[in-house]
């Protein structure tokens, strides 16, 4: 395993573990305060029994998700770090530094390659102080979920800038995505200290365990709605959305901090 996996492993132990009750809030409030996490939406520190369980929290108070027909929404609490157009089959983790797209979705989309070129994409980053849970950005089928194992480097601002194909090397699960026939790709990248990637639809899932094989899993008539939690990150990352061509019209979002509900595009 590489180094960062094993960095990743450990602090989940620790992240898991559920100290006495006057330790954990210390832990609990030290870490809101630090990092300066607004909870005007959730519960109070004190309640979580873990680091983990304050990282995964769920909205105590729940947002009113406005529907608009032929839109998506933002599926996270993050910042928009990059955006555009596919250009051929390359994509941008940050300005300057292009990856492959069929080289993150991996040979076994390589039906579908030919739909994503000169396609459009998103990238959201997902600091320690967002809200972790990441939800379905329309109503839509989930037709595969690919896991992918592999490292977990940081995906902050500065390894996007310095880490060559960074979301290529790092440890990640594709969720390929039908919306009235057309194909889009939800790509969830692992990082540092993220213990987990969970998926309430696939409990099968484990990510950061010591394997290389590429596990995939496929479903008939998995519908999602809008506004749907499909799952949650054990601390930051990010999520990466590629649509095919002409399919949508992203919003003008790059370098802004957006909230899971928002909207991202229209077609």
């Amino acid at each position: 395993m590489h180094i960062t996996n094993v960095i990743s492993q450990y602090f989940g132990k620790f992240a898991r573990f559920e100290f006495p009750a006057f330790i954990q809030t210390i832990i609990n409030s030290a870490y809101v305060k630090f990092l300066g996490l607004n909870m005007s939406e959730f519960r109070n520190p004190k309640f979580y029994k873990s680091l983990n369980d304050l990282f995964t929290r769920e909205l105590a108070i729940p947002r009113e998700i406005e529907k608009v027909d032929n839109s998506f929404i933002s599926p996270t609490d993050s910042l928009i770090t990059q955006c555009g157009k596919i250009e051929k089959e390359l994509a941008l983790q940050i300005k300057g530094m292009e990856y492959s797209i069929e080289e993150l979705l991996t040979y076994n989309c390589a039906e579908n390659f030919h739909k994503m070129h000169d396609g459009d994409y998103m990238n959201f980053y997902l600091s320690p102080k967002d809200y972790h849970r990441y939800h379905a950005p329309i109503d839509f089928e989930v037709k595969r979920l690919l896991h992918v194992p592999g490292k977990l480097y940081p995906v902050n601002l500065k390894y996007l800038n310095k880490q060559i194909d960074l979301f290529i090397e790092n440890e990640r699960v594709i969720l390929e995505c039908i919306y009235k026939e057309k194909l889009f790709y939800m790509v969830f990248v692992g990082a540092l200290n993220v213990g987990q990637m969970v998926f309430e639809f696939e409990p099968k899932v484990e990510t950061n365990c010591d394997t290389n094989e590429i596990k995939i899993y496929e479903y008939e008539d998995l519908k999602v709605e809008q506004g749907d939690c499909l799952g949650y990150f054990k601390m930051g990352s990010t999520v990466v959305m590629l649509w095919e061509k002409d399919f949508v019209k992203l919003e003008s979002l790059l370098g802004t901090n957006i909230k899971f509900g928002e909207l991202i595009a229209k077609m």
